[in-house]
């Protein structure tokens, strides 16, 4: 009886090589996460301590009793409305550019390609202007709408949705799907794990951003974590410590954490293109 094919294994050069290149990548992280329990009286007298008992969670406890909640609630709110935001727009548009036949589609799809390539910074002082006319400045609704715009999801779920056999929705309509079902209950299904690396990217793009938010949010209550953070940084360094703001960075990585946790089967799957086999 046969074993099967073995598993290739690297050579063990390589495997050095990138074990060495995993290492040097990890030390700013494990550096930060010393730093994080060590008292700030200890990191004033030298940083050469973190290496040194006693460690400590104070930095830790301090979080819950700071801003850094509220600001870590921001970024959840932004980012969860906005990759919900762009998953359902994304899908809508990807499925009609690549299965509906109507006037200018091939423009229209042209238009949409075009903008990946205007960076933000040559439309942010417009957007400034109209959100600022709406009144939509420190809010959630314009912390997140910019995020929806992004043309790379709806090419993303276009080029998905044209990689799925068409003969399901001749099969689909025969059986007297509507355009709508067809969407939602034999087509959408298969497109999760797209949806899945779509909805990680938008997530993570969303909870990282510094730029918009650092424009449009100008109360502390309306911080992101990343500029609530910076602003940390820029005015307490000295007072708050700096093992307290390396914990506030442990912190804030944890949900980046959590989600490439659950996440990763699926990511692996879109990126491979198994769901439309």
């Amino acid at each position: 009886m046969s074993a099967g094919p073995s598993r290739a294994r690297l050579p063990l050069p390589a495997l050095i090589a990138v074990t060495i290149g995993a290492l040097i990548m990890l030390t700013p992280l494990l550096w930060t996460l010393l730093l994080s329990f060590k008292s700030n009286a200890d990191l004033m007298r030298d940083s050469g301590e973190a290496f040194n008992a006693p460690y400590t969670l104070e930095n830790y406890r301090a979080i819950f009793g700071s801003q850094v909640t509220r600001w870590l609630l921001n970024s959840l709110i932004v980012s969860l409305g906005t990759t919900a935001g762009v998953l359902i727009l994304c899908s809508l548009a990807g499925y009609g550019f690549a299965r509906l036949e109507f006037p200018f589609r091939r423009t229209l799809f042209v238009f949409v390609l075009l903008g990946l390539a205007i960076p933000e910074q040559a439309v942010i002082l417009p957007r400034h202007q109209f959100f600022a006319d709406l009144g939509l400045h420190n809010s959630y609704i314009g912390l997140m709408l910019p995020g929806l715009t992004g043309s790379f999801g709806v090419f993303f779920m276009t080029q998905y949705f044209r990689a799925i056999p068409r003969d399901l929705d001749e099969a689909a309509m025969l059986d007297g799907a509507s355009r709508f079902t067809l969407f939602w209950k034999v087509l959408l299904p298969l497109t999760i794990p797209a949806q899945a690396t779509l909805g990680v990217f938008t997530f993570l793009a969303a909870w990282n951003d510094y730029w918009w938010p650092l424009i449009s949010a100008t109360t502390s209550d309306r911080f992101t974590l990343t500029v609530g953070l910076a602003s940390a940084q820029m005015n307490y360094a000295q007072t708050s410590g700096l093992g307290f703001l390396m914990a506030q960075a442990v912190f804030a990585s944890i949900p980046i954490l959590i989600v490439y946790i659950i996440f990763q089967k699926q990511i692996v799957r879109a990126m491979a293109g198994t769901a439309a086999r």
